[in-house]
């Protein structure tokens, strides 16, 4: 049983009775909502589940999706989370699950089976879920991760989109206004609006809509840009919970460097956190990092063993702010091909062998937008490539929104992300041509939990973090302390790489703030 409906209290989430519940857990990301990077394809979910009917007809299709969607996370699954100590699951979820967009605002009832499913295996385990929407129709963002194929975010250009998340919000209001064991909504991942304003009327108006409905769950609101930016927001919801994601990009190759523990880069990872949760520090309301975590290298890199306990050291500082904090936190992501998952799909399982080949095109090609090291391809192609679009675009027009993508960012993003991606779409369906029900069965079963690798080095981090608290002796000395920015200065909330630092003229002196 749990101990009645959660909700806010000041900086704090706390249940019926009154009692402090930090939120602490994972995610079910690449479940429904697949991501190429995480599941092993190139481009947009909806672009390769199109392939796949075309290439394995109705009925070997909808087959093979329901059994992935059921083994993808059973009892074992929320027995090993809850044995870490974890008492949160975010649940990412495509709107394509239901509704059509040949049908809209009609909602699919068979969209709610493995939901509710997966609900109901968290609350047997004292594991609360959060409902995530993390693909809206016409994509709330310009990536892959809200199943947007164009890179275009239409969602903020047409009302009709806007009236079918207002629509489904109810409609899972409605359904689990009842249910203690869900934490609450998450109302939009990772919304980026390039005018601010119209986010924030949307928040204006759906947030009244669900309240009408369900008035007592709390609903978990998310930044503009990729939930890294609050400079727009000017108030607070009552029983609300805002939502930062903190990725660090010493944590991925060939960013902004690798992590060593130098003391420029603590202040950065410092600086970084500070920033985002500036705005809830002042407002007084609790803080969910709903999104972290580094890129893990495999074996096939020579520095792997390196360079992954770089990365490990690099996540210890980060949790050692949030337990310092006493925020609650959702490390994406639970389960994946071995890229930043909790567990790992086997590299001997059937879905590994058949993908094999044309998993090692990907990472050649550098086709994903995440995950990513195109070192290999920029002399003699993406380096000329965005030298020639630097030598004839204006510096004043070089910036496009989002701002903190460089431009280099923003041409391999069309023409590998998307352009590429969609060429290599029907090669990767082919692989499932001709496949039986058992073949397709087995495949799926290779996301079980007992078919899967255990990431041991970070679960004993997660598990060591789950349930320490702000004043552990643990912590004593490790902390990165806050700094303070003298003259008023700041540079913004998003990275900035080595090349653009040194551009930058005015010196910011920074002193230590005492803890």
């Amino acid at each position: 049983m749990s101990n009645g409906m959660l909700k806010v209290e000041g900086s704090r989430i706390v249940d019926a009775d009154g009692r402090a519940v930090v939120l602490r857990g994972t995610a079910l990301g690449g479940w429904m909502l697949m991501e190429n990077f995480m599941n092993g394809f190139p481009g947009r979910e909806c672009q390769i589940r199109a392939a796949l009917l075309e290439v394995l007809g109705q009925e070997k299709y909808e087959y093979f999706f329901d059994k992935f969607l059921e083994y993808f996370f059973t009892e074992k699954d929320a027995q090993f989370l809850a044995s870490l100590g974890f008492n949160c699951l975010r649940l990412p979820l495509n709107y394509h699950h239901f509704e059509d967009d040949m049908n809209p605002m009609v909602i699919k009832e068979e969209g709610f089976k493995h939901v509710d499913r997966v609900i109901e295996l968290c609350a047997k385990y004292n594991i609360y879920t959060i409902i995530d929407l993390h693909a809206a129709p016409g994509g709330q963002n310009q990536d892959w991760h809200c199943d947007n194929p164009t890179g275009y975010p239409a969602f903020w250009d047409h009302k009709h989109f806007q009236d079918r998340v207002v629509n489904l919000w109810e409609v899972i209001a409605a359904r689990y206004r009842s249910n203690t064991w869900v934490a609450g909504y998450n109302l939009l991942n990772e919304p980026a609006d390039k005018q601010w304003t119209r986010l924030l009327a949307f928040y204006d108006r759906i947030i009244p809509a669900v309240r009408a409905i369900d008035p007592n769950h709390i609903l978990f609101l998310e930044g503009n840009t990729f939930s890294m930016d609050f400079s727009g927001f000017d108030k607070v919801f009552p029983n609300s919970v805002y939502a930062v994601h903190d990725y660090c990009g010493f944590g991925f190759p060939n960013r902004i460097g690798r992590y060593v523990g130098e003391k420029d880069q603590d202040i950065y990872i410092r600086k970084m956190y500070d920033r985002k949760v500036e705005f809830m520090k002042k407002h007084d309301v609790p803080i969910w990092n709903g999104e972290f975590g580094p890129i893990y290298e495999k074996e096939s890199n020579p520095d792997w063993k390196v360079q992954n306990e770089e990365r490990y050291n690099m996540l210890d500082k980060q949790m050692e702010i949030y337990t310092s904090e006493g925020i609650a936190w959702s490390i994406w992501a639970y389960k994946d091909i071995n890229i930043m998952g909790m567990v790992f799909v086997n590299p001997d399982s059937a879905w590994m062998k058949l993908l094999g080949p044309i998993l090692e095109k990907k990472r050649v090609m550098a086709v994903d937008s995440w995950a990513y090291d195109d070192a290999h391809l920029q002399e003699g192609l993406f380096g000329p490539l965005h030298k020639w679009f630097e030598d004839n675009i204006p510096e004043k027009h070089s910036k496009k929104y989002p701002w903190q993508w460089r431009m280099n960012m923003h041409v391999f993003r069309g023409i590998r992300g998307i352009t590429l991606a969609e060429y290599l779409i029907p090669e990767w369906a082919e692989y499932f041509r001709g496949k039986s029900f058992q073949e397709l069965d087995e495949l799926a079963a290779s996301w079980k939990f007992e078919n899967c690798v255990g990431r041991e080095r970070l679960n004993e981090t997660l598990r060591l973090y789950s349930s320490m608290k702000s004043d552990d002796e643990r912590l004593v000395g490790k902390v990165i302390q806050p700094v303070e920015l003298t003259n008023g200065k700041k540079e913004g909330v998003f990275e900035l790489s080595p090349i653009e630092k040194a551009r930058i003229k005015t010196t910011v002196s920074e002193v230590r703030v005492a803890a």
